[in-house]
């Protein structure tokens, strides 16, 4: 049967709204009921890609498909996110691709601001803030961090600025053609792939427009252990980016690396020097490589004390540890960077 004029328009005028998840439990449902309630006036759906979770993910995906007719599930057996955004994306039905996670929560009027932006800048992809809210102390302690330039560095989709063209976004709104043509998501990036996918669309002649007006609530991790884990990645990742496309290195990104070996390899000197310099005297100058590990506690913890200033006491205790795990985390996972990933 042919399309009809009204599948047609629906085609033309509807979002659809695609999320990768895996173990996702604690926020899905709190994501696509945000998603849901959007003020957008034409056809929506939600498509989820899930993949194999050791929690209870798959079921509440879908107990929120058996809830709302809106809502759609689909299999992503091997689990990366690259592969399960591009599965979506031959699931999903409308002409305009809104792509979410499954821990952060669109306000209301995301997806019309969203439209209306792209009408307005003919721009290939939309997004804006990534706006950390934690729950926990130690979340709390984390979202200051990644909305600070100390934490994060100064990209306008962590702590904001003015509107206009950019390197990134958070996320992103994009005509369904527009990723057509430069290809989709690459699935050998299971980390970065919207910055992979943002330098193709720039590459190509595309404009990523920033817009403040868009403002995402994400939930940050909520442990030393998951954050580290999760920033491990993004620097290791962040390596395979620069080996494809040397010309994205920069200062920013070069920082934490440089800062992780210095204070790795100062820390060691001054073991070295305190163990072998009760044998060899001339040995105890290597002490002085402890000023690497000291200086950079220093630093944070006056800087923490900067960030910090508003919060309350219980939540500033938490910052010196969570922004120093994810600089040394991100430093690391850059450093061990396999020399192989990202390739196809």
């Amino acid at each position: 049967m042919s399309p009809t004029p009204a599948d047609d328009d629906a085609r033309q005028h509807g979002v659809s709204v695609i999320i990768p998840v895996r173990n996702e439990e604690l926020h899905l449902r709190e994501a696509v009921e945000a998603a849901l309630a959007s003020d957008w006036p034409g056809p929506l759906e939600i498509v989820l890609a899930v993949g194999p979770s050791d929690d209870q993910t798959e079921l509440i995906a879908a107990a929120l498909a058996a809830e709302d007719s809106r809502v759609q599930v689909i299999e992503n057996p091997e689990g990366g996110r690259a592969t399960g955004l591009n599965l979506a994306l031959d699931a999903a039905k409308y002409d305009t691709i809104a792509r979410i996670d499954g821990h952060c929560v669109i306000p209301k009027d995301y997806l019309s601001v969203a439209m209306s932006v792209l009408e307005q800048t003919g721009a290939s992809n939309v997004g804006g803030i990534m706006a950390a809210e934690g729950q926990s102390s130690f979340e709390q302690a984390v979202a200051a961090a990644m909305v600070s330039p100390l934490g994060v560095g100064s990209a306008a989709f962590h702590t904001g600025g003015d509107e206009g063209p950019a390197l990134t976004v958070y996320l992103g709104v994009f005509p369904r053609a527009v990723l057509d043509r430069v290809g989709r998501y690459d699935p050998t990036f299971d980390r970065a792939e919207d910055w992979e996918m943002n330098h193709r669309i720039r590459s190509s002649g595309g404009v990523v427009w920033f817009t403040p007006r868009l403002r995402v609530t994400y939930r940050p991790r909520s442990s030393v252990r998951t954050l580290a884990q999760q920033y491990f990645h993004y620097g290791k990742w962040r390596r395979a980016i620069m080996r494809r496309y040397p010309e994205t290195a920069s200062t920013r990104y070069l920082a934490p690396p440089f800062a992780t070996a210095v204070i790795v390899a100062g820390g060691a000197a001054g073991v070295i020097g305190t163990v072998v310099g009760r044998r060899i005297p001339a040995a105890k100058l290597l002490r002085v490589g402890y000023l690497a590990p000291a200086g950079y506690a220093a630093a944070i913890a006056a800087g923490s004390v900067v960030v910090g200033r508003e919060l309350p006491m219980n939540v500033k205790t938490q910052l010196p540890a969570a922004i120093a795990t994810m600089h040394l985390a991100w430093g690391w996972g850059f450093l061990r960077s396999p020399r192989g990933l990202g390739r196809n």
